[in-house]
């Protein structure tokens, strides 16, 4: 097995401060990685808000709109040039 340079410094940082060896370390760290896949964690959840949005807008094309004010605010700029 070969590790990541990055790994292998904190597992010998783990050496270190619990005065074990590198194997102690290594097979306490991957069981307890191991140990957490199986822990019952709450799926993540983003709380929803209203945006206020009216309902007689159709945001079907809103990119396509985004994209028509895009090219006419850069041909403006481009116009301001000459």
């Amino acid at each position: 097995m070969t590790l990541d340079p990055d790994v292998a410094i904190a597992i010998r940082e783990v050496v270190r401060e619990r005065g074990v060896s590198f194997k102690e370390a290594l097979n306490t760290l991957i069981r307890t990685g191991l140990a957490s896949r199986h822990q019952d964690v709450p799926p993540y959840r983003t709380p929803t808000r209203s945006l206020g949005l009216r309902p007689d807008v159709n945001l079907d094309k809103a990119l396509r709109l985004s994209s028509e004010l895009e090219d006419a605010e850069i041909i403006s700029k481009l116009e301001l040039r000459k």
